[in-house]
């Protein structure tokens, strides 16, 4: 049988045969869960159309297991030109049986998937991710296309953390299932994990980026939904799953149970893993002896604070960069090299220091005003190598007589708000960090609590002047002046 074929014998026999293919080869459970629910319900001029009974169904399967399909029916003889899945009024009890009436079928809702070639399944996976229950994006967390290898500038620091990532990105980590990548905010793991996916896929292969809370979130929502089945089945679907952020995955037994045995799946099915944190396996205490242990089983690599070279070639790339999309734009190099000069600085504090000067160059196009920009980054970029927020928490603690661990807490009281979102207000006026930074030194708060204290002492401070020299003065004591 090399041509498609119309005889209803012989596609039934085929079907039957592959399905039972299919059982050996996925195993009863899956089988069951999956193919067994499918009905051949049309196969005209070898176009294959399935029917499924819910849309659940319908959809998993056409996301996942159409290329296993063609696959056996191609063992077994079939040639099928496309096979199309569709929502079946209901389930027909045959051998993927019988077929139904033209009338059911023109009923039914469809998701369909062509075949032109044996890889066509491969070829045809979603680029933004598996799909999930209800026809929903599992995980929508698509990488971002400007967080290339090639963007990433290369230093000491981080030349051992970027050629493990592109070994796993081409495959050539045979040996090692896990990567693990640690270092301090904004020291480059998310752009790393970016750039691994965007080469993973640009290969070929099922690629999975998200974060720990997208993880956390989406497992709790299953396990409320008791989809846990199809959960685990859609998250070990890929060739490649990479987790942000694990230092954010809270402490549920549920959820750690379910985080292990996704690392013991990838690890048997010789899978590829990559994790980031801000900090190495044994620190994060949350995640239990049994998953630390799992994760310093495999290549653990720090990511240390970059050098003034790399400073200076990060800085350098954007500068060429903006000049390509400006014209004749340019930021003067001695701009650059200054900034450079701040040793605590990490690549994000970097690009987000010259974002400052480049909107600086094009609204004041003055240089007397670009270089009072560049004065004022280098002395807040000196204050805030040091100053941290733990520092700025102890003295505002002290000069409102509270305790530190107050600022953790959720305590709303005035005597604890008020105190609070000055402290926030200065960790946003004095140090490099982020909001979302911020808040999670904050007990775990929203970015935009942070953006709304800020907002507030910057109003009490237009009108109060008392006020405002409170705040003053306590920037004067975190070597901030006025």
């Amino acid at each position: 049988m090399t041509q498609a074929l119309t005889s209803t014998h012989d596609w039934l026999a085929i079907w039957s045969a592959a399905r039972g293919r299919l059982r050996r080869d996925l195993g009863v459970p899956v089988f069951e869960a999956w193919i067994g629910k499918l009905s051949l319900l049309d196969f005209h001029k070898g176009d294959l159309k399935f029917g499924a009974p819910r849309p659940f169904v319908r959809n998993w399967v056409a996301n996942n297991y159409v290329g296993r399909i063609e696959k056996a029916l191609r063992a077994e003889g079939g040639i099928p030109t496309s096979i199309t899945i569709v929502l079946a009024a209901s389930e027909t009890p045959t051998v993927g049986g019988g077929l139904v009436s033209e009338e059911t079928s023109s009923t039914a809702s469809v998701a369909s998937v062509s075949v032109l070639s044996p890889h066509h399944a491969l070829a045809n996976r979603r680029e933004d991710g598996l799909r999930g229950t209800g026809g929903q994006a599992l995980f929508s967390r698509a990488p971002d296309p400007t967080m290339s290898f090639a963007s990433f500038v290369e230093g000491q620091a981080n030349g051992l953390a970027l050629r493990a990532s592109r070994a796993f990105a081409d495959g050539h980590a045979d040996d090692v299932s896990l990567l693990y990548i640690h270092g301090g905010f904004g020291f480059g793991k998310t752009h790393l994990l970016n750039a691994t996916a965007l080469e993973s896929r640009r290969r070929g292969w099922r690629t999975l980026l998200l974060g720990a809370e997208d993880f956390m979130r989406q497992f709790l929502g299953a396990l409320n939904r008791k989809e846990t089945l199809g959960f685990k089945e859609e998250l070990r679907a890929a060739d490649m799953l990479l987790i942000d952020d694990l230092q954010h995955l809270c402490r549920s037994s549920s959820t750690m149970s379910e985080l292990l045995h996704t690392l013991n799946a990838y690890s048997d099915l010789r899978r590829k893993l990559v994790i980031a944190a801000d900090r190495p396996p044994q620190q994060l205490e949350t995640l239990g002896l049994d998953v630390r242990s799992r994760l310093l089983g495999g290549m653990v690599i720090a990511l240390e604070k970059p050098e003034r070279d790399t400073r200076l070639g990060i800085l350098k790339a954007r500068a060429e960069e903006y000049a390509r999309k400006r014209g004749q734009a340019r930021i003067p190099d001695e701009a650059l090299e200054r900034i450079a000069d701040l040793e605590d600085a990490s690549p994000r504090d970097l690009i987000g220091f010259f974002n400052n000067l480049t909107l600086h160059a094009e609204l004041t196009k003055n240089p007397l005003a670009f270089s009072a920009a560049v004065d004022t980054i280098v002395r807040r970029g000196a204050v805030a190598r040091k100053t941290s927020i733990e520092d700025i928490q102890r003295k505002i603690a002290d000069f409102y007589k509270l305790d530190p661990r107050d600022f953790q807490s959720a305590q709303r009281s005035r005597r604890v708000a008020r105190p609070r979102q000055v402290a926030m207000f200065l960790a946003r006026e004095i140090t490099l960090r982020s909001l979302p930074e911020i808040g999670r030194r904050f007990g775990g708060r929203d970015h935009t609590t942070v953006l709304h204290a800020c907002r507030r002492i910057v109003a009490l401070c237009n009108e109060d002047p008392t006020f405002k020299q409170e705040v003053d003065f306590l920037k004067q004591v975190l070597g901030k002046g006025s």
